[in-house]
């Protein structure tokens, strides 16, 4: 891959991870994920933020340099927007191969330069708002965004160009392969990088949304024409579009969300399984799109973009030894670290000798702000009784969906 221009003296190079590693050692992506980093040359050479020391990638990300001729050792400026090791791990590397340069990073993040790179020399700690003047009209603004998503996280501003280079903010998943810009996309490659970077939103952003919002209208004031993130594709046609998406993402925490309704569901012994599709009828009664999961099949990382999105969840799992069946736990409390909050909530299970998932799930959500209806619980198999209370609360659910969300 060579560097992809952006505008006169600014170019990306994007490195793609593939398909089968998992993304932070535990989110799957199967249309894998880019790592961009971006030079800005003036009369002096700033590289923003790095990649990830895995499977050659470093060899891939200088040979991009060289398609701009330039090399480690001629950069001036190195600018780390983050910290996390996708964006660093090659770091200890690159300052090898240039001991002179002059890093720029925020208070919080000088301490984890020292100990993920070990180094403490041409460290400079950034003030919110400072600017470093490259020449030739190209100007660095620094803007501490904390918390999206490590405490340490800043963004850079270029001014003459208005772009904004958001590292982890504004991102997605999926590679970059002959189309780097938005402009560039079909209908159905704009769709797909709005959909992962939901799904990105919800697996790596969804709990600092509080923050997003914040960093948002912190920068609202910045005439930016370009969104160049860490991830992704980058924006410059409609940068407004991922902004928007972020933004409309980050309100789900407090809610209403969309007016759709996700189903998880999981099943020992087929009972619990039999009255999904009676569940899901009821809930299309009221005419509202309806998303079905099952687990272990499905990962969490797939479903927690769903959840994220609807304002109405149902849950159905069995009791297993007197708490909520395994699989299902995971998901739940993978919806407590991602705080899935203020949902209208419904569920749905068997149980043998005694029951006990409802008990647990009600403890575990505490804090999540669900508003639950009456759960559907029997011992053993289903009755009809069963059958056409799944067909009723599944309605109920949708409907008290719809009022929600018509606020």
């Amino acid at each position: 891959m060579k560097a992809v221009k952006i505008t006169e003296g600014i170019h990306c190079l994007p490195v793609n991870l593939e398909s089968y590693q998992l993304f932070e050692g535990m989110w799957p992506m199967p249309n894998g994920i880019s790592i961009n980093s971006y030079v800005v040359q003036g009369d002096k050479t700033a590289l923003i933020d790095l990649i990830e020391d895995v499977n050659g990638k470093p060899a891939d990300f200088e040979a991009e340099l060289q398609s701009i001729s330039l090399a480690p050792k001629d950069i001036d400026y190195l600018i780390i927007n983050h910290m996390e090791p996708d964006h660093t791990s090659w770091l200890p590397i690159f300052h090898r191969k240039n001991p002179d340069v002059q890093i720029y990073l925020t208070a919080k993040a000088a301490p984890l330069l020292k100990t993920f790179g070990g180094i403490e020399e041409n460290v400079h700690v950034i003030s919110d708002g400072e600017s470093l003047d490259l020449g030739q009209g190209k100007i660095l603004t620094f803007y501490e965004t904390p918390n999206i998503h490590w405490p340490e996280t800043m963004m850079t501003f270029e001014q003459s160009s208005g772009t904004l280079f958001s590292c982890d903010a504004f991102g997605s998943y999926g590679t970059l392969n002959d189309v780097y810009f938005d402009d560039q996309l079909s209908t159905t490659q704009h769709d797909f990088f709005i959909n992962e970077a939901l799904r990105y939103y919800a697996n790596i952003v969804a709990s600092f949304s509080t923050f997003v919002t914040k960093g948002i209208n912190r920068l609202a004031d910045l005439d930016v024409k370009v969104i160049a993130p860490s991830h992704g594709i980058i924006w410059r046609e409609n940068p407004r579009a991922i902004i928007d998406s972020y933004s409309r993402f980050a309100s789900y925490l407090n809610g209403p969300a969309e007016p759709e309704v996700t189903v998880i569901w999981s099943s020992m012994y087929g009972n619990t399984e039999k009255l999904v599709n009676n569940i899901v009828q009821g809930v299309r009664k009221e005419g509202l799109p309806v998303h079905v999961h099952r687990v272990p099949e499905e990962h969490v990382g797939v479903i927690l973009a769903s959840a994220w999105k609807s304002s109405g969840l149902i849950l159905g799992m069995p009791t297993y030894e007197y708490e909520m069946f395994p699989p299902m736990a995971w998901v739940i409390d993978m919806f407590r670290r991602k705080k899935v909050w203020n949902k209208k909530v419904l569920r749905f299970g068997s149980a043998g000798w005694s029951g006990g998932a409802q008990r647990e799930l009600t403890a575990l959500t505490e804090k999540l702000k669900w508003d639950f209806i009456d759960p559907i619980e029997w011992k053993g198999a289903p009755t009809e009784t069963e059958l056409q209370l799944a067909l009723q609360q599944g309605q109920a659910l949708a409907q008290q969906v719809k009022e929600f969300c018509a606020r």
